[in-house]
């Protein structure tokens, strides 16, 4: 009897309390002024803003389908998360691709492919023939710019033990090189950004000390000067300051708590010849190869480029051009600058590898393809159009457990990449995701060798625009060449016709 009561207490207390909270709610919302629906609907108007942030966790968990999804869909999340397993990821009972969609890319499958035994790995590129310690790169699949400070420190420590394992790069994102970087002794690609963090001197500009600091480096195997990236063309770095701590701020030279915010572009660079000068200055001083990402807008404004190397000798030529593609990638960034602008990466790597070839510099400068490439047919797409190597940020952070929050403009990444909150870190377990790591980047080389087999050619980078049809409208397919030939032109054989 006596629990009974003590029940009945308790539940009138609670029922007690709950009605006071709906009361003193009720008021809250009718006097404040800020929202109607609260306003006009109180208490109840709350649970609007509620359902609205709770609606993309239900629609990626319950309601969209394998393939709908954006900016990844299950299906290529899944097939990153397989991957990092390390073992057999095949699939059973068909595509579930829709594969009359517009744009699709289909694999041209040879008649009499090569015997298994007739197989060749992928041979390392030189890039940077006219530096002094050129760069004799292993593996057409790397690892994109990521910044320390962007995101954490199990995050960058993890990529390096990854790309060491793996044999691949790993590029520094503009942040400059942090001592996660350096973890394992993994080639690295130092992205040198319009702040040039790492690398300024109190007016902003490359000091020329810290760059042959950093040069030195055995692990720094190129430089990479950053003009624009897919997120964010025309507007530089954004780094909350939120995620600014002790650590991230020593490195880059800010305070604790202040927004990296870089500019939106060289102030020292105006036009192509301050590019070339740029590019020649610090491969002189580092004696490393040195290139540039951009975004592309139009790839009429890069011809004046190409021209002007050829006018000043190939040597002046950046030893790579990294193309991102205008989808957006990671970090912080306005709505309309990763939603309207920048062309997407299949449109602007058929135009930049034409614009190269057909001012003969195809030896001379490699081409890197950016832009949510995450699987291995969008990386055996975007070689079949010419890139010499392809690189990721998102398909990597998959690798590390991604699970696509959105949260990365925020310092409350649930599963301790994007975030700088040791309780959130603790998620994040090196000795675990650098083996995910590499087991993807391994994963995505193994089954474009085998896409690279299936069309007919030994490896990846024989494969050619031919062995690629892209759908139609009207849901047929026509071959790459067909739609935009290349300026070396193709001799279609009699496996790989129209």
């Amino acid at each position: 009897m006596y629990a009974l009561q003590v029940l009945a207490l308790v539940f009138v207390a609670v029922v007690g309390i709950g009605v006071f909270v709906a009361l003193a709610l009720y008021v809250i919302d009718s006097v404040q002024s800020n929202d109607a629906i609260r306003r006009n609907y109180p208490v109840i108007g709350r649970f609007r803003g509620l359902f609205t942030k709770l609606g993309e966790f239900f629609r990626q968990y319950f309601f969209a389908m394998d393939r709908e999804e954006m900016p990844f869909n299950r299906a290529q999340r899944d097939w990153v998360y397989h991957a990092t397993k390390g073992k057999d990821n095949t699939v059973a009972f068909g595509s579930t691709r829709n594969l009359n969609i517009p744009g699709t890319p289909i694999f041209v499958n040879a008649v009499f492919p090569p015997l298994d035994d007739q197989f060749a790995t992928t041979d390392p590129m030189v890039i940077g023939p006219h530096a002094r310690v050129p760069y004799l790169a292993r593996s057409i699949y790397n690892i994109s710019g990521m910044s320390y400070g962007a995101i954490s420190k199990p995050a960058v420590e993890a990529l390096s033990k990854g790309a060491c394992e793996a044999g691949i790069w790993l590029n520094t994102g503009e942040g400059g090189l942090s001592p996660y970087h350096e973890a394992a002794s993994c080639d690295l690609v130092f992205q040198i950004g319009t702040a040039k963090f790492g690398l300024r001197d109190e007016q902003g500009r490359i000091d020329d000390d810290k760059l042959r600091a950093v040069a030195a480096n055995p692990q720094v195997k190129m430089f990479e000067l950053k003009l624009a990236q897919g997120a964010k063309p025309g507007k530089g770095g954004i780094l909350p300051g939120e995620k600014v701590n002790e650590e991230v701020a020593a490195i880059r030279g800010l305070k604790v708590g202040q927004a990296g915010i870089s500019p939106n572009r060289h102030p020292e660079i105006d036009d192509f010849d301050d590019l070339l000068d740029m590019i020649g200055h610090i491969r002189e001083v580092s004696g490393k190869p040195v290139g540039f990402k951009t975004v592309i807008g139009s790839s009429d404004a890069w011809e004046d480029l190409f021209k002007l190397i050829n006018e000043r000798g190939s040597e002046s030529a950046p030893d790579f051009i990294c193309i991102d593609g205008g989808e957006g990638g990671t970090g912080a960034a306005p709505m309309p600058l990763i939603d309207l602008v920048g062309m997407p990466i299949r449109e602007a790597l058929p135009r930049i590898v034409d614009l190269r070839d057909r001012y003969g510099l195809k030896d001379r400068i490699r081409i890197i393809a950016s832009g949510k490439l995450v699987n291995p047919a969008d990386v055996a797409w975007a070689i079949c159009l010419g890139a010499d190597f392809v690189t990721s940020a998102r398909g990597f952070m998959f690798s590390l457990g991604c699970i696509q929050a959105l949260k990365c403009n925020r310092n409350t990444c649930p599963t301790g990449i994007t975030t700088h909150d040791p309780h959130l870190q603790q998620g994040l377990v090196v000795q675990n995701k650098y083996k995910k790591v590499a087991n993807y980047a391994k994963g995505v080389i193994k089954e474009v060798e085998t896409i690279a087999h299936s069309v007919g050619v030994s490896e990846p980078r024989q494969m050619r625009r031919r062995h690629v049809r892209i759908v139609q409208a009207d849901g047929s397919s026509i071959p790459f060449n067909k739609i935009r030939p290349s300026y070396q032109a193709e001799t279609a054989s009699p496996q790989h016709g129209a």
